[in-house]
């Protein structure tokens, strides 16, 4: 426990070290400064020297603690003051960052001084190697990370102590402000994204408004729709589907056909809430991979029923869990508690590349909620209960039954907030 509390400490002090070099050896230096307009520097490097000053404070506090005794009593009491009255400026950094790296890339294309003097800094025995664009994502990396290294902490304190008590609440302030950040970068790459689909899509029934703020897309692609009754399964599969094109968002489905300039022309639509699927019994080679998709109210206020195939029998399933998110997995998720579902390692680290799909870092622990025979796996991580698929060459299933078990635990542990929690951290806010 010690070691832990420790760790936080230290990393915090290595992390404000290689702030005060992002400061001091790249944005205070003088070329760079006559190169860059002063849009350009405040887009690059954002606030900063906000984020840097409640380092600064932070680190101040922690070092306190330490000199007061070298055995560290507690630190997750420090780490909770300071995210619920300082870290906020880490919401503002990070979201900023879709902005930041596209300024990055056109400064390095139109600029050849800029590029010049950036490759230069970066060559210096200070950086270690490390690039420019590696110390602009330090605040995003050094917000997650606290919240992992609390995670650490929370494992190894006594049950029921006082200790669990600041850490439980250091790790939920930590979480809140992560998952803002995390909203703050999604927020500017969507908005973009809807803008675009908006200009690609023509409508042949009643027109949808797709651009909406609280709206996101999930999933889009091209599956074959299969034309005429089920019995028609002896005619040749060309003859037997045609293309069609999905573009699924957090709240409708849109369905459409390609049509030429890279347009889409739309022929249905369905509120999300409204969509069941249903698996297809495995009819031979020409129906594999084939699942039924119900709306059961359409852009024509009826019921109508979609025969689709998919490439593979993964694309399929995810299909069906995007189009339906309620439906049941194949494996039951670790939050009913009461299956000893099976569990995966990640031994590979994985960047998602599809909306659907989930980044993983080494060691990441994650209940299997379905896979498919094609090598993908459908997961829900258990430190932060974020669920996605990711290919299961990535993972290492855990099939010792007591390690499961005591991961679950932990697991439970970090995220339990009951009413008495409640209730202390309300009389403690009041105070």
């Amino acid at each position: 426990l010690p070691q832990a509390m420790f760790e936080l400490v230290t990393s915090e002090a290595s992390y404000y070290k290689s702030l005060n070099l992002l400061v001091s050896h790249f944005m205070e230096n003088e070329r760079l400064k006559k190169i860059l307009h002063q849009s350009e520097a405040h887009i690059l490097f954002s606030n900063v020297l906000d984020v840097m000053a409640v380092s600064e404070r932070f680190l101040s506090d922690l070092e306190q603690r330490v000199e007061e005794n070298i055995v560290i009593s507690d630190v997750c009491d420090i780490v909770y003051q300071h995210t619920v009255n300082h870290f906020s400026v880490y919401i503002t950094y990070v979201s900023n960052q879709t902005y930041q790296e596209r300024a990055y890339k056109q400064l390095l294309q139109d600029k050849p001084a800029f590029r010049e003097v950036i490759s230069q800094l970066e060559l210096d025995p200070k950086c270690k190697g490390l690039s420019f664009s590696s110390f602009l994502i330090l605040p995003f990396q050094r917000i997650t990370r606290l919240k992992l290294l609390v995670q650490n902490i929370l494992k190894k304190v006594e049950e029921k102590s006082d200790r669990e008590t600041t850490a439980l609440d250091a790790h939920k302030e930590l979480e809140t402000v992560v998952k803002a950040c995390n909203e703050g970068v999604r927020k500017m790459s969507r908005t973009e994204q809807m803008i675009s689909i908006q200009k690609k899509l023509e409508f042949k029934i009643k027109s949808v408004p797709i651009i909406s703020h609280s709206r996101w897309l999930l999933k889009q692609g091209e599956l074959q729709q299969m034309n005429g009754p089920k019995t028609s399964r002896t005619l040749r599969t060309k003859k037997l589907f045609r293309e069609i094109y999905l573009f699924l968002f957090n709240d409708l489905l849109v369905i459409c056909r390609q049509i030429p300039g890279d347009k889409y022309q739309v022929f249905d639509s369905a509120p999300r809430g409204l969509l069941r699927v249903e698996e297809l019994e495995d009819q031979g080679q020409s129906l594999a991979n084939v699942f039924i998709l119900r709306l059961l109210e359409n852009a024509d206020d009826r019921e109508a029923s979609y025969m689709l195939k998919a490439s593979s029998q993964s694309e399929m399933k995810r299909w069906m869990i995007s189009l339906a998110p309620n439906r049941r997995t194949k494996f039951v998720s670790f939050t009913s508690r009461l299956v000893d579902c099976p569990q995966v390692q990640c031994v590979h680290p994985y960047v998602a590349q599809q909306p659907d799909e989930l980044s993983l870092e080494l060691a990441d622990v994650l209940n299997i909620l379905d896979k498919t025979d094609d090598g993908w796996i459908f997961g829900e991580r258990l430190h932060d209960q974020e669920r996605g698929w990711f290919p299961s060459s990535m993972g290492e299933e855990i099939l010792n039954p007591k390690i499961r078990a005591q991961n679950l635990k932990e697991c439970f542990r970090v995220h339990k907030s009951d009413d008495s929690q409640r209730r202390k951290l309300g009389s403690r806010n009041r105070q």
